[in-house]
């Protein structure tokens, strides 16, 4: 009976074809054609020079390109210890069971709500939030006894990039904590109900059951952060801009300087296929050692 209303193997094929066409317009072509104009050097499309390698030998040598990837490989580092890690522990207290479901529910939604938002509007509120004068982080600061510590946030070269990883983390622990609350639904409560009674604190469930169970998931996460803030953008152009002078430029703000501030579409094109080459890396690398630590067990 399934055989007869199965569809035929053309059917299903011609199906796929518009998804496959999606993909070939959005995302391969536009890889294809990024690698080649990286060969170029030019202005318009109309008036390029080809210049060979020239654009890709320059990237090694490019120090504000250098200093951007650092930038990028720091935001990676925080926010996947921010995100996740935050996430992490709100999801072992939100799913505990002291808590009613209702208010677990309640603080669930508050916390996702800042996801739901624009990236620029996050840059624009915490960059109200750091200002000098009127922002609330100097006035509690002075209201709290610390006069001392007030300064311009956004200006300061040493803390730069940690001040803008907080709006980053800030926004994203919500998506983080929805996946990681589902994954946690799929654990039996008798496991945690037998290892209260074997007096288990919330610290030593969270450590030992929770988190093995759990370990495939936290994996995915990983890699959506990976992704997500090799390709930071939108919080720092609304933030600084990249400044103060190239000390908070990460990659894609860098390309986008490069590609029509300074008009240099080629290089701009070269240093867009950086950004994807090292993502690749890094991606393959973190999968590669949850892969080891999967074997191991």
């Amino acid at each position: 009976m399934n055989e007869r209303i199965k569809p035929k193997n053309s059917v299903m094929a011609l199906y796929l074809v518009p998804i496959y066409l999606v993909y070939l317009c959005v995302f391969i072509l536009p890889v294809i054609l990024a690698i080649y104009f990286s060969f170029f050097n030019f202005r318009t499309v109309s008036s390029k020079t080809f210049v060979g390698l020239f654009n890709y030998k320059k990237l090694f040598t490019d120090p504000l390109l250098l200093s951007s990837l650092k930038n990028n490989l720091y935001l990676v580092l925080v926010c996947m210890i921010g995100q996740i890690g935050i996430a992490f522990v709100f999801a072992n207290m939100l799913y505990s069971r002291l808590i009613n479901p209702k208010v677990s529910n309640f603080f669930r939604t508050v916390i996702y709500f800042p996801v739901t938002l624009s990236a620029v509007i996050i840059g624009y509120v915490w960059t109200m939030i750091y200002d000098y004068h009127f922002g609330l982080l100097n006035q509690l600061l002075i209201s709290f006894g610390f006069p001392d510590a007030v300064k311009a946030w956004l200006t300061d070269e040493r803390s730069i990039m940690t001040v803008v990883s907080i709006p980053m983390i800030w926004q994203y622990v919500g998506f983080h904590l929805v996946i990681i609350m589902a994954a946690m639904t799929s654990i039996d409560k008798e496991v945690y109900e037998m290892a209260e009674i074997d007096g288990a604190s919330g610290f030593r469930k969270a450590v030992s059951i929770t988190f093995p169970l759990i370990k495939n998931t936290l994996s995915v996460c990983v890699l959506l952060c990976v992704s997500a803030n090799m390709k930071a953008f939108d919080h720092i152009l609304a933030m600084t801009n990249g400044g103060p002078g190239y000390s908070s430029s990460v990659l894609a703000l860098y390309a986008y300087k490069i590609s029509f501030a300074e008009n240099n579409l080629g290089y701009g094109n070269t240093v867009s296929v950086a950004i994807m080459v090292v993502m690749v890396i890094i991606i393959a690398g973190a999968k590669g050692i949850m892969s080891l630590f999967k074997s191991k067990e």
